[in-house]
C-alpha cells in the first residue's frame, strides 16, 4: 500500500539569540519578510504541498505564533464594518490555512527532541518537517518537489542544494551515490564538515521522515551543545533503510542569518507588484547616489 505524506511539523521553540534585540520579546518566527510573518511563508508552502496537519513546535514568548493563525474577532468586524473586504478576506485566509496543532517543547534539548515532541500527533505515518529559517521561493513549492520523489521511492527524503565549497562548514552535507542529476542515495551525513567535506550538497531545511525516526531520537545521547541532534539520528537511520537527497529547484534563503533575512525581503519586495516599480526604482537611485558618493571621496 502506497503511503502518503499529510502531517508537517515546524520547529519553532528557537530563541533566536541572532536577531537580538528584536527577538527579545517578539518570536523570531513572525518577523516579517515583507509583509508576511516568516512562518506564513513555511505553512504555506506546506499547504500548497498537499499538508493536511501541521504541527508547530513552540516554547515560551511564542504566543504570537498561536495569535497569529488564530481568529481575530475583533479585528475581522472592525474590517468589515468599515468596508474593508480585501483586508477581510486577508485576515480569514490565514485563519482557514490548514488544521495546525501546538506541542510545547518544555526544555531547549535541541532540533531533534523538538520533532520527537511531535511524535503522539504524528503516529506512524511518514512526515515532512519544514525549518522555519529556510523560506523558498519556487514555481513548484519545495516540499511538493520532494513528496513527488517520495511517492515513487516510499522512504525517507532530505532536500539539498550546492554551496561554495568555502561555505560547507556551514551546513549539514550529504555522501551520497547519484542516481540522476537530482537524486542521490544518501550514504553518510555530515554536519558542518570542518575538513574533507563528502560533498558540497548541503541540506536545506526541507525532510520527508519515516516514523522509525522517533524511535531513533528515542534513544539518540545528547550531541553538539548538548543538544539531541537530529543529523545524529539521520546517521542512523541511513544504515538501517533506504535514504534519498532530492536537488531543489528554487532559490532557498536562510533567513536565520541577517543576510539572508535581508536578501528575501529585498528579493520577495521585488517580485511584488505593488512594490515592485516603485521599489526598484529606489534601489536605481540608492546605487548611483552612493556611487557618486564613492566617487566624491
Amino acid at each position: 500500500m502506497q503511503r502518503t505524506v499529510k502531517k508537517a511539523v515546524i520547529p519553532a521553540a528557537g530563541l533566536g539569540t541572532r536577531f537580538l534585540p528584536a527577538t527579545k520579546a517578539m518570536p523570531k518566527e513572525m518577523l516579517p519578510i515583507v509583509d508576511k510573518p516568516t512562518i506564513q511563508y513555511i505553512v504555506e508552502e506546506a499547504v500548497q504541498s498537499g499538508i493536511e496537519e501541521i504541527i508547530i513546535i513552540t516554547g515560551r514568548n511564542k504566543h504570537a505564533i498561536e495569535d497569529h493563525f488564530d481568529k481575530n474577532i475583533e479585528l475581522e468586524f472592525n474590517l468589515v464594518e468599515k468596508n474593508k473586504q480585501e483586508l477581510y478576506k486577508l485576515v480569514e485566509g490565514i485563519t482557514n490555512l490548514a488544521d495546525i496543532y501546538y506541542v510545547r517543547q518544555k526544555e531547549a534539548l535541541g532540533l531533534g527532541h523538538a520533532i520527537w515532541c511531535a511524535r503522539q500527533l504524528i503516529g506512524n505515518e511518514p512526515f515532512a518537517v519544514l525549518l522555519g529559517d529556510m523560506v523558498c521561493y519556487s514555481e513548484t513549492p519545495c516540499l511538493k518537489q520532494m513528496i513527488r520523489l517520495y511517492e515513487e521511492k516510499q522512504a525517507s527524503i532530505i532536500g539539498v542544494q550546492p554551496v561554495a565549497w568555502e561555505d560547507v562548514d556551514k551546513y549539514g552535507v550529504i555522501e551520497g551515490e547519484q542516481i540522476n542529476l537530482r537524486v542521490n542515495r544518501i550514504k553518510n551525513l555530515v554536519e558542518k564538515p570542518k575538513k574533507n567535506p563528502p560533498s558540497n550538497l548541503a541540506i536545506m531545511g526541507r525532510y520527508i521522515l519515516e516514523p522509525k525516526i522517533f524511535q531513533i531520537l528515542e534513544n539518540t545521547q545528547r550531541g553538539v551543545g548538548g543538544e539531541i541532534q537530529l543529523t545524529d539520528a539521520l546517521q542512523i537511520l541511513v544504515q538501517q533503510e533506504a535514504m534519498f537527497s532530492y536537488m531543489l529547484e528554487g532559490k532557498v534563503y536562510d533567513v536565520g542569518s541577517k543576510l539572508g533575512f535581508l536578501e528575501a525581503n529585498i528579493e520577495f519586495a521585488l517580485r511584488n507588484e505593488e512594490l515592485n516599480e516603485s521599489f526598484s526604482q529606489y534601489l536605481a537611485n540608492f546605487a548611483k547616489e552612493n556611487s557618486l558618493q564613492n566617487i566624491n571621496r
